[in-house]
């Protein structure tokens, strides 16, 4: 496959800093080198950068740092949706702001494709929060109400061409939600499992009935993996770490198993905060789960010793 990696060092949605030196670390920990070893062709576009921006003020006065988010969207929904002609483009973080930008431009180019987009988002929070309900005011909370076109971005955000259907989202790893956001996505189709459900009937369960409702619409599928939906004692590098997150095994057999469904054709990671991290112990495990995303199998990996 051509895999095009571009970074996105937006770190302003969140409220600590760190994000930034996302994308420096995942390339450190050799992501490259790793998707080069499975045999893909790997093109890095380096890091992209927002146009000139001024503040927006907003009725919230929660919220921050507006006017350059908003900037970022723009910029990263055009590369986004120029990326997606060819290959899989695979956005490093940067906060979960960046799916505001991303998702949209892979719903347009899906649209054009004649295909629906389908949104598999790994995570502790649903990110349902609006301009209007955010409490914090970090953005990072918002994209998924955003792209799937709730109301309350009207005359900030970008207008969107193309919402994401809420049926064709489905969150896995849930352990932390607000609640304005329980209210809001109770309305919507959108399927949600948290970590009890995980616990009671198994990923690979749920996994596999998203993979196949994705198959039966032929729909294009985009995975948004947000490091707080690892347990942080194996992923210690996140700003909002949530206890009871997803352990080793269950984050590699998800992302084999979606290896496994040739229907992934994008991917963000994000929130990795390399100042928090233990020797780059996060970057590392990062690296080693996109490359089980991209085919590494269980016996590809050699045996640790002490």
């Amino acid at each position: 496959m051509d895999c095009t990696l571009i970074g996105a060092p937006l770190q302003i949605g969140a409220g600590q800093l760190g994000c930034e030196m996302g994308p420096s670390a995942l390339r450190i920990a050799g992501l490259r080198t790793a998707l080069e070893e499975l045999g893909h062709s790997v093109k890095d576009n380096g890091n992209l950068s927002p146009r000139a921006f001024d503040e927006m003020p907003h009725p919230n006065k929660a919220v921050h740092h507006l006017g350059e988010t908003v900037a970022w969207v723009e910029a990263l929904s055009a590369a986004a949706y120029e990326h997606s002609k060819a290959g899989m483009p695979i956005f490093l973080g940067g906060d979960h702001a960046i799916s505001a930008g991303t998702v949209p431009g892979l719903a347009r180019r899906a649209a054009e494709l004649g295909r629906p987009l389908f949104v598999l988002w790994l995570d502790a929070h649903t990110d349902f929060h609006t301009l209007e309900t955010t409490v914090s005011g970090n953005l990072h909370g918002t994209p998924v109400a955003y792209y799937t076109g709730q109301t309350g971005f009207d005359g900030f955000f970008p207008a969107l061409a193309h919402p994401v259907a809420t049926q064709n989202v489905c969150m896995i790893g849930i352990r932390s939600v607000d609640a304005a956001e329980k209210a809001a996505i109770r309305t919507t189709g959108i399927t949600v499992h948290d970590m009890r459900v995980i616990d009671e009937h198994g990923v690979a369960v749920l996994v596999r009935n998203f993979i196949e409702r994705v198959r039966a619409a032929n729909g294009l599928l985009h995975v948004s993996f947000d490091v707080d939906f690892l347990e942080p004692d194996i992923a210690p590098a996140v700003g909002t770490t949530v206890p009871g997150g997803a352990t080793f095994r269950e984050a590699h057999l998800i992302m084999e198993m979606l290896h496994d469904s040739g229907l992934v054709t994008s991917l963000d990671i994000v929130e990795l905060n390399p100042f928090l991290d233990e020797r780059g112990k996060t970057a590392r495990l990062l690296v080693d789960l996109v490359a089980s995303l991209m085919g590494k199998r269980v016996m590809d990996r050699p045996t640790v010793t002490g």
